[in-house]
Formats: structure tokens, C-alpha cells, sequence
């Protein structure tokens, strides 16, 4: 997601701020060691997993299984550089790899891992400074980072073509790393509700922004104090504030459940949470879409739920991508009526509708392989 703007629940949020997110699905293949950061897990019970088609909101919600184990089972730890980076794999077939936004973690593809694992070979990660992964204190994180670190993930452990799937910042960093990639290694892209930079500071063309920049600014100088800071960042972790944060950012209300909410709050309870938060609330916005989509030439679907009060489908970066089909031909947008800034967990049912065709779709591995 795209962030930077702290709210409680009686405050008011521009459109354009971020917020957490999270959770997961079925059995998995190749079970590996668990993340040793992984403890927060242990605090979520009975987490609820979605499996099968997605049609039929009510079915796909409700459907219930032991999601902890699995989704245990299914992550393992890849060394990058430095540093631990938590990933999960499922499936058979062409390789996906999903990447989630601000605040966010694999598990907040609990409702599309099971359904896109029929299929293909799903990958998921937890990038650096959130989920289980490492969250270095004092680390400076930045776009251009995480992209770097999709591309080592796609070259290191995927090795092979791959459609990349992001959500707000981390559609963000799939643009960047597929503007950058030589080679093969991304075959497409799938950006939901793309944020248009790291934080609020990015989207200056907005006049919602614009009005609140001075204030953007002066929180910025907030967070530089660690004591101000940790109170802040307390109070943000809180479940109610939390809950009243998830739900202004879906659209379907019954998507915002305890699992979502005690998988948001686990991570955050991390040594290095507060630095990360403060590290990418306050940090340059990093590149702009609008300078990079023109770059690539592989299949892009976009979709845009129309209820997103970080990036509406109104402002400039909403308007940006609903203009692009008509320009470039190889991106395809549909916009999802009654859907917030997360689709894939907000109405997997929709956004699995037009994902699995457009996945289809697709050239082949081998006609990618043969030139």
C-alpha cells in the first residue's frame, strides 16, 4: 500500500495515505524450516484460508483450514546479502511470484494462493522490513531496494520467466525492478491499485496533497524524534485503530476479520518494526510510475478497486493508469466497482475473474524460451 499518513480512528485520512495489511490459503508443497521471526504466528489462531475458484464471496471467506501450519510449512529463508528474507512456494507450473504492500506480509494473499496454485508455482515474499523478514535497525530502505531485491529473488531462486503481482508499494516495486530487468526474467506484470511512490510525498500533483504537504512535512519531523515516534507507532499498533484503519481501506467489510487484523499486528511488534515505519514513512518517495510504464513492453494488467482512499481512481496516479490502455497496447485495466486499496483480499472472487484469463493468455514458457 501506499503510506504515509498516520490515522486513529476518530481522525480524518487524505487520500493518499497507507495503511497495514494481511493473511493466506491451502497445503503446500516443499516444506522447508521456519523463519526463525516467524514467532508472531504463534499468536493467530485459528486463521481462516481461502481455497478453490473465489466465486461466491460468502463460500470464499468463510472457508476455514489449519492455516498456521500451512502457511509454516510453506515459507523457508533465502540470504540476501546480509539478510534474512522470508518467502513462501506452492504449486505447479509457471512461476508467479506476489508481492505485497506497506504494512503487509505473505499472508496477505491467503485468499489467491490456493486458487493460483492449481495452476502455477506461486511464490510469495516478505520484503526486507516487514512480515518475517529481517527489519535492520537504522536500515534506509528505499523503492530501488526492494526492487533489487525482486530482481536477486527472480535470478537466485526462481530462475526462470516469471509474471510478477503486486499490490500499492509493492506494484510499485515490480514496475521498477520489470523497468530494469535485462534478460527474461519477467514475462509480466499484474499491479493492483499501483502506488505512485513510497509515501505521500510522491504524489504532489494532487491537490489533496498539496493542502496537507506542510503537515506531511511536519510529521516527518515528528517521527525524527524516537520518543514521539514510538508513541505514535504504539498507538497506530493498537487493534482498534488498526481495525478502523483496514476498514476505511475495503471496500467488503466482512474481509476485515481478527486474522487480518493479529497478522497486521504481529509483524509490527518486531525488533526494527518502528525504524522500518518511520524509515519509509519519512523517506525519499522513490521513482514515479509515470516515467517508468512507458518502458515496458511485456503484458500488464492493471486492476483498480474504485473505493481506494490512497490512490483513487480520480487522482493523478488513478487517472494515469486508466489512461495508459488507450496509449500502449500491451496493458489492460479493468476497474473494480466496490473495492478498496487491496482487491486480491478486499474481492478475490473479481480480481481472480480477470486474473486467471489474462494469466492464460499468456505466451508460453517454451515459445518465451525459444525466442
Amino acid at each position: 500500500m501506499a503510506i504515509a499518513q498516520l490515522r486513529t480512528p476518530s481522525s480524518y485520512s487524505p487520500p493518499s495515505a497507507t495503511a497495514p495489511l494481511l493473511p493466506f490459503t491451502t497445503a503446500c508443497c516443499s516444506p522447508s524450516r521456519v523463519p526463525s521471526s516467524a514467532g508472531h504466528w504463534k499468536r493467530v489462531r485459528g486463521l481462516r484460508i481461502a481455497s478453490g475458484s473465489g466465486r461466491g464471496l460468502a463460500l470464499t471467506l468463510a472457508d476455514t483450514s489449519e492455516g498456521l501450519k500451512e502457511i509454516r510449512d510453506c515459507c523457508t529463508i533465502w540470504k540476501w546479502k546480509e539478510f534474512d528474507v522470508n518467502y513462501l512456494v506452492k504449486g505447479k507450473g509457471p512461476p508467479l511470484l506476489l508481492v505485497h504492500g506497506f504494512g503487509a506480509s505473505v499472508g496477505h494473499w491467503r485468499r489467491n494462493i490456493g486458487v493460483l496454485s492449481e495452476c502455477y508455482t506461486v511464490y510469495a515474499l516478505d520484503l526486507l522490513g516487514f512480515g518475517a523478514s529481517d527489519k535492520p535497525p537504522g536500515f534506509a530502505y528505499t523503492m530501488e531496494g526492494w526492487a533489487q531485491l525482486i530482481l536477486d529473488f527472480l535470478d537466485e531462486v526462481i530462475k526462470k520467466p516469471t509474471v510478477l503481482v503486486g499490490n500499492s508499494v509493492g506494484s510499485l516495486a515490480c514496475v521498477i525492478a520489470a523497468s530494469e530487468s535485462n534478460g527474461d526474467l519477467v514475462r509480466g506484470l499484474v499491479l493492483l491499485n499501483c502506488a505512485g511512490g513510497m509515501n505521500n510525498k510522491a504524489v504532489v500533483d494532487d491537490w489533496r496533497i498539496k493542502l496537507l504537504l506542510p503537515l506531511l512535512w511536519l510529521f516527518d519531523f515528528l517521527l525524527s524524534q524516537r520518543v514521539i515516534a514510538s508513541a505514535l507507532f504504539e498507538r497506530v499498533k493498537q487493534r482498534e485503530n488498526l481495525k478502523n484503519i483496514l476498514l476505511s481501506v475495503y471496500g467488503n467489510k466482512d474481509a476485515v476479520d481478527e486474522d487480518l487484523i493479529e497478522i497486521i499486528k504481529g509483524p509490527a511488534d518486531d525488533k526494527g518494526a518502528l525504524d522500518a515505519f518511520v524509515s519509509i514513512v519519512t523517506g525519499p518517495p522513490g521513482p514515479n510510475p509515470v516515467s517508468l510504464m512507458p518502458k515496458i513492453s511485456i503484458p500488464v494488467l492493471v486492476l483498480w478497486g474504485d473505493r481506494d482512499p490512497f490512490t483513487p481512481i480520480d487522482g493523478p496516479v488513478g487517472k494515469y493508469f486508466s489512461s495508459l490502455p488507450s496509449n500502449l497496447p500491451n496493458i489492460e485495466l479493468h476497474v473494480l466497482p466496490g473495492v478498496g486499496h487491496c482487491p486480491h483480499d478486499d474481492r478475490p472472487d473479481l480480481v481472480h475473474e480477470k486474473l486467471l484469463p489474462w494469466l492464460s493468455s499468456l505466451p508460453s514458457m517454451s515459445t518465451i524460451s525459444t525466442g
